[in-house]
């Protein structure tokens, strides 16, 4: 492990050649919980959000953390007791962060699909505001404000058609996505809301995409939200956020993303004089390489072609690297002076798409060793299924050398919880 990647990686560490996670043995954890385990470094949590939250010292501001990225409830009560607000995209992520008790003033509620229910629910509840990405979402939202008897605070999310160089599936700011208004359509958005007595216009922002590791794109985004403030205050409207989404990247494998102050610094220059509060959305920042999973060897496979690894975490567990082709560094709990070799890392479930890693060069292992996937606590279990009705993986907080089960393993009986098990007769 480089000295980089150790710094980035939450905590996760070498002693005596055996993984750790803050004073935890990775050893210790598999053998209490069995395998395969998500593992976060509460220290690295902490870490990333202050970085966050200091680098925009100078500019009034709110941290509002991704809950997609993951959405345990410790980890958003870690979030909360911090200081930090909530980016939201579902009535389900509004209901665990009132659960942690957040402060409903402190949500900003995303997404081009808001239902019905949804908007009633944070109507309800009274959230900062619901970032809009349509004419017809401000319809809807306007007539359950009037039913409720309610003003609906509203900042219109724009598509600034910007390249943010990454995973077509996680880029959100062309003109082709589905996400946001083009830049022309605000004003007369605004204009439209305004007239309304249930909708108060309070801000505009716009989200390019995730794992971003390059400021460019950001700073591409910002400037045109910034014209649009200006051309709005022309217009009347006096906006109080700026919201300049998330997606700033990590460290996988070799890139090298701005730390958050270099972020902040290119971003505040621009709004500063805005007299706006800037709220910002970091997801995978945060959480990404506080975050492990720990998986065992099955079975190692001498192929014709390929040599395979079989272990017992599958696609179901960590989907990124079959849906995205995503990278994570894999590597030993225990080291060893085995020779290496060069195989795919795959899991047991029935897909040839079902792999964590392909063509890598890893540790020769023998079944009952133990595999760390690094930089997995954002997008990780958040993304994860019951495909061939496989029991999702438990999770573990850490910090210093105590650990909590933050959730435990599923059983069979969770699989088939509200499941009928009589056909029509």
């Amino acid at each position: 492990m480089t000295d980089k990647h150790r710094l980035v990686a939450g905590q996760f560490h070498y002693r005596s050649k055996t993984l750790y996670c803050e004073g935890v043995r990775m050893t210790a954890l598999a053998k209490q919980v069995g395998t395969p385990f998500y593992v976060y470094s509460q220290t690295g949590l902490e870490r990333q959000f202050r970085s966050f939250d200091s680098a925009f010292d100078d500019t009034p501001h709110l941290i509002c953390y991704a809950v997609k990225a993951n959405s345990n409830l410790s980890i958003l009560s870690l979030f909360r007791r911090l200081g930090a607000g909530f980016d939201i995209v579902s009535g389900g992520e509004l209901m665990r962060t009132l659960r942690v008790r957040s402060d409903p003033r402190k949500i900003v509620f995303s997404g081009v699909g808001k239902t019905v229910d949804e908007i009633d629910l944070a109507l309800h509840h009274g959230i900062l505001q619901f970032n809009v990405e349509s004419e017809a979402e401000l319809e809807v939202l306007e007539a359950r404000a009037a039913a409720a008897g309610k003003i609906a605070p509203v900042a219109i999310r724009v598509n600034p058609d910007v390249n943010a160089r990454t995973h077509p599936y996680i880029a959100t700011g062309r003109v082709e996505n589905k996400f946001g208004v083009s830049a022309d359509s605000v004003l007369p958005l605004c204009r439209r809301a305004s007239r309304s007595r249930h909708l108060r216009v309070t801000g505009i922002g716009s989200h390019i995409g995730s794992q971003i590791v390059s400021v460019a794109p950001f700073v591409q985004a910002a400037k045109r939200l910034v014209e649009l403030v200006q051309t709005l205050r022309t217009s009347g409207f006096k906006l109080r956020y700026i919201d300049l989404g998330g997606g700033l990247g990590i460290t996988y494998r070799d890139e090298s993303p701005p730390e958050p102050s270099e972020y902040a610094g290119a971003l505040t220059k621009l709004v500063r004089g805005l007299g706006c509060t800037v709220i910002v959305e970091p997801g995978r920042a945060m959480a990404g390489n506080a975050g492990t999973l720990v998986t065992g060897v099955l079975f190692s496979k001498k192929g014709r072609v390929r040599n395979f690894v079989v272990v017992d975490a599958a696609m179901n567990d960590l989907i990124r690297p079959s849906l995205y082709g995503a990278y994570h560094r894999i590597q030993p709990v225990v080291l060893s002076s085995r020779r290496s070799w060069k195989a795919d890392v795959v899991g047991p479930v029935c897909e040839t798409g079902d792999f964590l890693a392909r063509d890598r060069i890893v540790a020769r292992v023998r079944a009952g060793d133990l595999l760390a996937v690094m930089s997995a606590g954002a997008y990780g279990f958040a993304l994860s299924s019951n495909y061939n009705s496989r029991p999702r993986a438990p999770e573990i907080l850490v910090c210093g050398d105590r650990f909590k089960i933050i959730r435990k393993r599923e059983t069979f009986r969770d699989l088939i919880r509200g499941e009928s098990a009589e056909p029509i007769v």
